[in-house]
C-alpha cells in the first residue's frame, strides 16, 4: 500500500505540469507571473533539496554516501542536460519562447527534470513511513511554469491541443510512476544505498536548479525573483519544520 501511495503523491507532484500546461494553453499568462512562480517553487526546492533530502541522506549514510551520490546526480544532470540542450530544449522553462520543432526535447528535458524530483518523493516515505509534505509541494510548485511556459510557446508555433496535452499527460504519468519505483525498489535496501540515490536525486535538482531554472527565472521576472525565491524557501523550511 506505501508504494502506492508513494505513486499517488509523484502523481500529486507532477500534475502541475498538466495543469500548467492547461493554463498555458487556455488562459495564459505574463511572462513576469509565470518568472515568479519559477521562482516561488525554486527556493521552496533549495530547502527541499538541503533539509529534506541531503539531511536525511546524511543522517541515514553519513558524508561518503551523502556526498558521493550528491556529486553523481549532479553530472548526471549535467552530461545529460547538455544533451538535450543541443537538440532543442535548452530553454524548455522559457515562457518567451515558440517551442514547437523542439517538443521531444522539451518532453525529455521535463523527464530529466522531474524523475528525481518524483523518485524523491517515494524514497521520502522510506523515513517514517510518512509523505514528506514539502517535497511535494517544492515539486508541484516547480512543475506549474515548466507545463505552462512551453505548452504556451508549442501553442503559438502551432501544436494542437490533443498534441500538448497527451505529452505533459505522459510526462506526469512517468512522474508518478518513477515515485512508486523510487519507493518500491529501495523498501528494503541498505542504508548506504537509500542515501546515494537520495542524494543523487538531491544533486540533480540543485544542478537543474542553477543551469535552467533559475536563470530563466531571473531573465523574464527581473531582480525581484530573489526576494520570490528567498520566500519560497522560508514557506519550504517552515512547512518542513511543522512536519
Amino acid at each position: 500500500m506505501e508504494a502506492l501511495a508513494a505513486g499517488f503523491w509523484g502523481f500529486v507532484g507532477g500534475v502541475s505540469l498538466l495543469l500548467g500546461a492547461l493554463a498555458g494553453i487556455y488562459a495564459g499568462a505574463s511572462r513576469r507571473t509565470i518568472a515568479t512562480i519559477m521562482a516561488l517553487g525554486a527556493g521552496v526546492l533549495i530547502s527541499s533539496v538541503a533539509f529534506e533530502l541531503m539531511d536525511e541522506a546524511y543522517q541515514i549514510g553519513g558524508f561518503d554516501a551523502s556526498a558521493i551520490g550528491l556529486l553523481i546526480g549532479a553530472l548526471a544532470f549535467y552530461f545529460a542536460d547538455r544533451a538535450v540542450s543541443r537538440s532543442g530544449g535548452q530553454r524548455r522553462k522559457n515562457p518567451g519562447d515558440k517551442q514547437g520543432d523542439s517538443a521531444t526535447a522539451i518532453a525529455i528535458g521535463a523527464l530529466m527534470d522531474g524523475i528525481p524530483e518524483s523518485a524523491a518523493i517515494g524514497i521520502s516515505l522510506l523515513e517514517g513511513g510518512k509523505i514528506s509534505a514539502a517535497l511535494v509541494a517544492a515539486v508541484f510548485l516547480s512543475n506549474v511554469p515548466e507545463g505552462l511556459s512551453s505548452a504556451a510557446g508549442m501553442k503559438q508555433s502551432g501544436r494542437s491541443t490533443v498534441h500538448i496535452l497527451g505529452l505533459w499527460g505522459g510526462v506526469t504519468l512517468v512522474s508518478a510512476l518513477a515515485s512508486l519505483l523510487g519507493y518500491f525498489f529501495l523498501a528494503n535496501a541498505p542504508e548506504n544505498v537509500v542515501a546515494s540515490i537520495q542524494s543523487f536525486a538531491a544533486g540533480a535538482i540543485l544542478t537543474m536548479l542553477a543551469s535552467t531554472m533559475m536563470p530563466e527565472a531571473y531573465e523574464e521576472g527581473g531582480q525581484v525573483v530573489g526576494l520570490v525565491t528567498s520566500v519560497g524557501f522560508l514557506l519550504s523550511f517552515i512547512l518542513s519544520r511543522l512536519e
